[in-house]
C-alpha cells in the first residue's frame, strides 16, 4: 500500500510541467552567477598574468631620478642565483614621436631602452612581434645607415588605431609602417630636447592596450646615451623572472640581499637610497588595483545573489500551488497509509531534484558561454553594431573566458540548497493536510 501510495505521489508530482520553470529559474540563476563569476575572475586572472608577462616575476625600480650604473654585473650577481633564471635591464623615458617628415603626425610615446636578446628571455617578447613572431634568432635592434644603424620596436597602438566598430587593426596598415623612418624627441629635466632617428624594426602586439597604445622600444645603450651621456651604461629598472618552482616570497629576499650588497659595494649608494629602492613581485605592484576589482566583484556578486535568491520564492510559490491544489491527493495517498513525513519528505526531495537538475543545466548553460563569450560579442557586434568590449577601456582585445570551476562548486551546491529551501515551507503544508477534513464530504 505505501509503495502504492509513493507511486501516486510520484504521478502528482511528476506530472505537473509548471516545475519546468522552477528548473529554468534556476538554471538561468545560476549561469548568471557562474558567467559573472569567470568572468570577472578571468579579467583579475588577466591583469596578474600580463604584469607577470611584461615585467617579469620580480622588478627592482631605481628611487626617482636616480639610475642603475654597471648594471650588467648586477644582472650576473642575480643570474648565479638559483632561484633566478635571467634578468634584463630596461631604461624608461618620455618623449614624442614624429611618424615621418611632413605627415603632422606627432604621439607621445613611453620610452624604454631594452636589450632584445635578455628581455627574451624574462619576457615573451620575441612572440609579441609582428613580423619577426617566433623567429629562430632573438629579435635585434639595427638599421640601415641613413638612421644610424638605429632601429627600434613600436607598440602596435602607435602605428594604428583599432576600428571603432569591430576594435580591430588594419594589419595592413601595420606592415606599411614597419621599415618606415621616424623621429623621436626625448630628454630629462636636465638636458635640453635630444631627436633620435629611427626605422621600424617591427610592431609590437600584446593584446593588452596599457603595453600596445603608446610605447616605442630602443636599444637601451642609445637611449642612454642621449639621456645621460656622462654616465655610460645606465638603467632604472631591472626585471627579473624565477626558476621554475622557486617561492616568489623566499626569491624576493635573495633579490633584496643581492641588491644591497650590490649598491653598496659597487655603487656606493647610502642606506637611504638602497631603502628607496622599490623592490616588488609584479603582482604586488598591481595589488591594489586587484583590491578594488574584487571588491567590485564581491559587490557584483552580491548584487546578483540577491536577486537569484526570487528564485527561492518562485519554487515556494509553484510547489505551495501544487499542495493548494492537490490537497484531495494528497489526502488520499495518506489514508491509503504514506506517513506525514513521508508526504513532507517528498516534496523536499523533489525541491532538491528541482535544484539539481537546474544546478545541473546552469552549469552547462553557463560553462559554453563563459567559453565562447567573444562569439557572442562579436555577433553583437556584427548584428546590432555595438562593440560591448573594448581594449582601450578593459585593457585587454579578448574576453577573458576561463571558467572559474571554484566558484561553480559553491554555485551549484548553493543552488541545490536555495530549491530545497523553497519547497521547505509547500512540505511543511503537504505534511499537515489531513485526510478527514479534506475527505469528509466525499
Amino acid at each position: 500500500m505505501k509503495q502504492l501510495s509513493l507511486f501516486l505521489c510520484l504521478k502528482y508530482l511528476g506530472g505537473k510541467k509548471i516545475l519546468l520553470l522552477s528548473i529554468a529559474a534556476v538554471a538561468m540563476s545560476c549561469a548568471l552567477l557562474i558567467t559573472v563569476s569567470s568572468l570577472f575572475t578571468g579579467f583579475i586572472g588577466a591583469i596578474e598574468n600580463s604584469a607577470d608577462e611584461h615585467l617579469g616575476d620580480i622588478v627592482i625600480g631605481a628611487p626617482a631620478a636616480m639610475t642603475i650604473s654597471k648594471y650588467d654585473r648586477l644582472i650576473s650577481s642575480l643570474e648565479a642565483s638559483d632561484y633566478i633564471e635571467a634578468a634584463t635591464a630596461v631604461l624608461s623615458g618620455q618623449g614624442l614621436l614624429h611618424l615621418g617628415k611632413g605627415t603632422g603626425d606627432v604621439r607621445a610615446a613611453r620610452i624604454w631602452g631594452i636589450e632584445p636578446a635578455s628581455r627574451s628571455k624574462v619576457t615573451p617578447f620575441a612572440n609579441l612581434l609582428i613580423k619577426h613572431k617566433n623567429g629562430t634568432e632573438p629579435p635585434t635592434l639595427t638599421a640601415a645607415d641613413d638612421t644610424d644603424g638605429i632601429a627600434g620596436f613600436v607598440g602596435i597602438g602607435v602605428v594604428a588605431r583599432p576600428d571603432d566598430v569591430t576594435d580591430e587593426y588594419d594589419f595592413k596598415q601595420v606592415n606599411a609602417s614597419i621599415g618606415r623612418r621616424v623621429f623621436l624627441t626625448t630628454g630629462t629635466r636636465e638636458l635640453k630636447p635630444k631627436t633620435i632617428k629611427f626605422a621600424i624594426a617591427d610592431v609590437v602586439f600584446s593584446g593588452v592596450h596599457e603595453f600596445d597604445k603608446d610605447f616605442v622600444y630602443l636599444p637601451i645603450d642609445v637611449l642612454a646615451d642621449k639621456l645621460y651621456p656622462s654616465q655610460g651604461k645606465v638603467a632604472d629598472m631591472i626585471q627579473i623572472r624565477l626558476s621554475d618552482g622557486a617561492s616568489p616570497e623566499s626569491a624576493l629576499a635573495v633579490v633584496r640581499g643581492i641588491w644591497r650588497n650590490f649598491a653598496q659595494k659597487e655603487l656606493g649608494w647610502s642606506n637611504y637610497a638602497i631603502l628607496l629602492t622599490k623592490i616588488n613581485t609584479s603582482r604586488q605592484m598591481q595589488a591594489k588595483l586587484l583590491a578594488e576589482y574584487k571588491k567590485q566583484m564581491g559587490m557584483l556578486m552580491l548584487i546578483f545573489g540577491v536577486v537569484s535568491a526570487g528564485v527561492v520564492l518562485l519554487i515556494f510559490c509553484i510547489f505551495y500551488l501544487i499542495v493548494i491544489t492537490k490537497q484531495k491527493d494528497i489526502a488520499v495517498v495518506k489514508s491509503c497509509g504514506l506517513s506525514s513525513a513521508s508526504v513532507g519528505t517528498l516534496f523536499l526531495v523533489f525541491g532538491f531534484v528541482t535544484g539539481f537538475i537546474g544546478s545541473g543545466l546552469g552549469v552547462v548553460i553557463g560553462y559554453l558561454f563563459t567559453k565562447n563569450v567573444n562569439y557572442v560579442e562579436r555577433l553583437i557586434s556584427v548584428v546590432f553594431g555595438l562593440k560591448l568590449w573594448k581594449s582601450s577601456t578593459y585593457m585587454f582585445t579578448r574576453i577573458p573566458n576561463q571558467v572559474n570551476w571554484e566558484s561553480v562548486i559553491w554555485i551549484g551546491v548553493a543552488a541545490v540548497f536555495a530549491a530545497a529551501a523553497g519547497a521547505l515551507i509547500p512540505a511543511i503544508a503537504a505534511a499537515t493536510v489531513r485526510p478527514v477534513k479534506i475527505l469528509r464530504y466525499e
